[in-house]
């Protein structure tokens, strides 16, 4: 449950949604970012400022090891073939394991930065909107199970 809250924290509040997409992450300008907080929140000026800080330092330090990332996914798709570099392909992989890893760790460091300046009543409402985000997400699962009936069955 707690990975859940995490998860949806950070896509409620910087439009990151985990370690998968963060190899491709495009997140959106900051002061879309810090705006939505702000809106939510009611964060004051001092709080706006350092969370504008805190994210163009994300962005300068994120934003190489994104590119490096993409890369090394398109130079594993170039390995597949039948004259195969098994040791540049487990070369390449490692590294973007590695980089992953750390796209992760600087995501999760920042949103606890961020979550560092709101106050109490501020983690307060952020909690309820996530909560009331995932109980609208949950509705929406239901539903569209619902229209569309149960998902097949395995085969066994």
């Amino acid at each position: 449950m707690k990975l859940t809250k995490f998860v949806a924290t950070i896509a409620l509040t910087l439009g990151i949604a985990g370690a998968a997409a963060a190899q491709q992450m495009q997140a959106p300008p900051q002061g879309d970012q810090v705006d939505q907080l702000n809106q939510l929140l009611d964060l004051d000026e001092n709080q706006q400022q350092e969370i504008r800080g805190m994210l163009d330092e994300a962005e300068r330090q994120l934003a190489p090891m994104e590119q490096e990332a993409q890369a090394l996914q398109a130079r594993l798709g170039d390995h597949v073939g039948p004259d195969f570099d098994e040791n540049a392909i487990r070369q390449d992989a490692s590294r973007l394991g590695e980089l992953t890893g750390d796209i992760t760790a600087e995501t999760v460091l920042l949103q606890s930065r961020i979550e560092s300046v709101f106050t109490d009543e501020q983690r307060q409402t952020l909690d309820e909107a996530i909560a009331q985000q995932q109980q609208q997400m949950q509705d929406l699962q239901n539903q569209m199970q619902e229209q569309g009936g149960q998902p097949a069955q395995p085969v066994q």
